[in-house]
């Protein structure tokens, strides 16, 4: 039976049949046929009836108009059920006469909806987002508008350690740390108060949450809102960021640290000694600037290679930072060069004093290659306010007053001031 259309639209050619209504002529496109389930459209096709297979109301109007040879020139919207479930919405116009073999009707059938096919499509796309949240590497927490957890993935039972057992019906707060959970609810207190709706979006937020066994972590969150059946849930995508944070805080310690000591770098000093100036004229207090440049490094250097000079300075770095202060700071600024900065320090006496440790503890024997080496070293220092009020010019007056030393004896150290007259 060839598949086609009379005037625009599927038709289906009706006569009375015994116990139905015999199909006499079919003529369908693909969806009807889907809807109907009629698999065989084949001339053998026509004495098939259609009653026993569906109960819908449209036959009961055909079997009138059999009857009176009436037709239905309006179209009518039929719900066509299977097993007690709506398939599909029709829209019909019946055309009825009389031909010679009895009454027949002519059905003409468009497909409003094919209800059959969209719960197929709609069970297609649920499987595709279930394999997606199953399968997805950030873990995926619905939670509702009162904090109770409704959905929890494989991914969020790996980063907390919980079984999606344990948290479903539980408050999201469980998962949070105390901090946290105080923010949280604010933010959702406040949102909801708003009267807002679909506009909560977060994007990439840190904050710290809690595993099971009680370790806290930074997670990173991104949440949005949705409405099902009028409720609103959150919808969380989580990340644990441990890692990245750790990789961050490494390139930052790099980036602002010397790579052989440990020690801060110059960059870092100089951010630091701002702030340390900044600081000492809010409190009125003195910093001390000492500058360090190493007597004897070249000769090991020379003689004993680069190799054994990076040891020395390694371990020059760890008797440096033993003779300061945890609020003090020592850095390496390249070379042989390191530079300090010594918080309220009071009396001048104070960051002599200081110098004095930095040149006794530089005095004793480094071990490098089974042999003793000796170095020593000629410190500048320079004093805030009394110097200079300024950083820059501070770290400079530093450096002149160590060359000052350098050139005057080594293993000493001066304090600036005008001709660089005040030795110790």
């Amino acid at each position: 039976m060839v598949k086609r259309k009379i005037h625009g639209y599927p038709v289906l050619i009706l006569g009375a049949g015994r116990g139905g209504y015999a199909l006499l002529e079919m003529f369908l496109e693909d969806d009807l046929v889907e809807v109907v389930g009629i698999v065989d459209s084949s001339a053998d096709a026509p004495g098939m009836i259609l009653a026993q297979k569906f109960s819908i109301p449209i036959y009961t109007d055909i079997h009138q108009a059999l009857q009176a040879c009436t037709s239905y020139p309006d179209c009518i919207i039929y719900n066509l059920t299977h097993d007690d479930s709506v398939i599909a919405e029709v829209k019909a116009v019946l055309n009825n006469k009389q031909v010679t073999s009895g009454p027949e009707a002519k059905l003409f059938w468009q497909i409003v909806t094919n209800l059959k096919r969209i719960k197929g499509e709609l069970e297609t796309s649920q499987n595709q987002l279930n394999a997606i949240i199953h399968h997805a590497m950030d873990g995926i927490i619905t939670v509702s508008d009162t904090g109770e957890i409704q959905a929890f993935n494989p991914a969020a039972e790996e980063i907390f350690g919980y079984s999606q057992n344990d948290v479903l019906g539980q408050h999201v707060k469980m998962l949070l740390s105390d901090e946290t959970q105080q923010a949280y609810a604010a933010d959702i207190a406040r949102y909801l108060q708003s009267g807002q709706r679909g506009s909560i979006g977060i994007r990439g937020q840190e904050v710290v949450a809690i595993k099971k066994n009680g370790e806290q972590f930074p997670m990173e969150v991104s949440a949005s809102e949705m409405e099902i059946k009028g409720q609103r849930y959150f919808v969380g995508i989580v990340r644990d960021v441990t890692e990245r944070k750790l990789v961050e805080q490494k390139i930052t310690h790099l980036a602002h640290h010397d790579y052989l000591t440990g020690l801060p770098n110059r960059a870092l000093f100089l951010e630091q000694l701002e702030h340390s100036i900044t600081m000492a004229r809010r409190n009125r207090y003195k910093v001390a600037v000492l500058f360090l440049d190493l007597d004897g490094f070249k000769q090991v250097n020379d003689t004993l290679g680069h190799d054994a000079g990076d040891v020395l300075l390694q371990e020059v770095g760890k008797r440096l930072k033993s003779v300061i202060r945890e609020s003090d700071i020592v850095a390496r600024i390249g070379g042989d060069e390191f530079t300090f900065i010594l918080n309220n320090v009071g009396e001048d006496a104070n960051a002599a004093w200081v110098a004095q440790k930095v040149i006794d503890v530089l005095a004793l024997p480094i071990d490098l290659k089974d042999q003793p080496c000796h170095i020593g070293g000629s410190i500048g220092i320079a004093i805030y306010p009394d110097s200079s009020s300024d950083f820059e010019t501070l770290l400079k007056q530093a450096d002149e007053a160590m060359y000052w030393a350098k050139q005057n004896g080594k293993n000493t150290f001066r304090i600036a001031n005008e001709g660089f007259t005040n030795e110790h």
